[in-house]
């Protein structure tokens, strides 16, 4: 009797010694498979407001005189999905070609991942620098320098963006669900382009206007709503990303360094949520200004700003939550070769550009077509991206993007929650549809580097990020 109650004891043990073990493991690959679809978001910011005397709007404005407002480098990084998503927003008016690719290839060495994994985009105020490293360095070569920005901030603000990005993924937290919402902005956007009873542009109503004509005129094609995009920790909000299409400058050219409306906005938002990191980005914009509601004058900039932080205001408090993990996360990347405009011509372009006796910014100018004009030849695309999040979808697009395309995007996932960031390279320039090319007015005219076959190619592109394919 003996043995047997040992040899029973002996099987008993075993017997629970392999349910812990068998118990243990599946508790340990639960363990794993939780870890694997944690999604985690890091963010990050730096000042990035220029000295002052330094060149404004690529240097087609008067130069830094006083600091009105800081501006701001603002990004976040998803962590979880792959290697690192990288979306950074900044307070310049446009960071084009070459600044592009130097600053995501520092982010993509800096984060391991890929430069096709990082975004970048710019609010667009008109009192903030005007980045082009490619034409910089082609107007070195004919004896001109520091006249399109400041050399050395441009490089102090790259360095220090990437380190406070690699800082930042110390403190990265984890991300439960996302928070979709929008709301209404009223009396600030109005297109731009007024047409006459032939079909042409009749008034270009500017991002400011006195004109009795253009300010009675209707609010045009627009889209009215501030979209926010939100990170949560359970109930813990951590981020909120703004999307709202509109050239944002409500006066410039004066030497006062401004994040103007939007960055103003994007400040009262977060003084109302101190613990919510704002970023803001601007949506297709190109033929959308604040000029029905807008005269110019400098009080009218907070009034406007007000009207997006109201609006983003409304969006937040009708924010929907939609839980989220890693595996509900995509990233889709294109590169696309957009179609020349047949009006660059380099030789004559080459011609401004090596003359002496032309003005400076009929210089600067002429080499912007031209780096463009050569990149695009030689193959040089730019990447649409677009990030898929549960049931939202973030499309990044490059340009003075005009509003038709985020309408359009909307439409394709109409069950969706879907934002834009337009003003990424903005190289080409003015993008306008198809139509518009005909119509004439200012966008259409030599500010545009693209042919009006882009409508065509872009359509496609967001077909396939987003909708469904022919």
């Amino acid at each position: 009797m003996p043995l047997l109650r040992r040899y029973i004891t002996f099987i008993l043990s075993l017997t629970v010694l392999c349910t812990l073990f068998v118990c243990q493991s599946k508790f340990g690959q639960a363990e794993e498979n939780s870890k694997a679809n944690l999604l985690r978001i890091a963010t990050f910011e730096c000042d990035i407001t220029p000295p002052l005397g330094s060149p404004l709007c690529y240097g087609h404005v008067a130069p830094a005189k006083k600091i009105v407002d800081p501006l701001s480098a603002r990004g976040m990084i998803l962590l979880g999905s792959g290697q690192p998503i990288v979306i950074l927003a900044l307070d310049w008016v446009g960071a084009n070609n070459g600044t592009q690719d130097v600053w995501k290839n520092k982010l993509a060495d800096a984060l391991n991942t890929s430069t096709d994994r990082c975004a970048i985009h710019c609010l667009h105020q008109h009192d903030t620098p005007g980045v082009d490293l490619s034409t910089s360095e082609l107007l070195k070569e004919n004896n001109i320098s520091g006249t399109m920005f400041d050399e050395a901030y441009v490089e102090n603000v790259m360095n220090r963006s990437v380190e406070a990005a690699r800082n930042s993924l110390k403190q990265s937290q984890p991300v439960t669900h996302i928070g979709t919402g929008k709301g209404k902005v009223k009396q600030f956007a109005s297109n731009r382009r007024i047409l006459g009873p032939n079909g042409k542009v009749k008034i270009v109503r500017y991002s400011s206007s006195r004109n009795p004509a253009a300010i009675e005129a209707p609010e045009g094609t627009i889209d009215p709503y501030v979209r926010v995009l939100s990170f949560w920790n359970q109930d813990q909000p951590l981020a909120a990303l703004s999307y709202y299409a509109t050239h944002p400058q409500s006066y410039y050219g004066r030497g006062g360094v401004s994040c103007d409306t939007v960055g103003i906005a994007r400040g009262l938002r977060q003084k109302s949520l101190p613990n919510v990191f704002p970023i803001h980005f601007n949506g297709a914009g190109g033929n959308i200004g604040a000029g029905k509601y807008n005269n110019g004058d400098p009080e009218n900039r907070p009034l406007l700003a007000q009207r997006l932080a109201t609006g983003m205001k409304q969006a937040w408090e009708s924010t929907k939550k939609t839980p989220v993990s890693a595996k509900e996360v995509s990233w889709k990347s294109k590169p696309v070769l957009l179609p020349l405009r047949d009006t660059l011509n380099s030789q004559k372009l080459t011609s401004i550009l090596e003359n002496p006796k032309a003005r400076l910014t009929d210089r600067i100018r002429a080499s912007r077509d031209l780096v463009y004009l050569q990149r695009t030849q030689a193959g040089k695309t730019i990447d649409i991206t677009c990030l898929q999040i549960g049931p939202a979808y973030v499309i990044h697009m490059p340009g003075e993007l005009f509003v038709e395309y985020q309408l359009a995007a909307q439409k394709m996932a109409p069950q969706n929650f879907v934002c834009m960031a337009a003003y990424g390279d903005q190289g080409p320039g003015y993008i306008g549809t198809k139509v518009s090319y005909a119509e004439g007015g200012y966008e259409t005219g030599r500010v545009s580097r693209t042919a009006p076959e882009v409508e065509a190619v872009l359509m496609q592109t967001l077909r396939e990020l987003v909708g469904k394919q022919d």
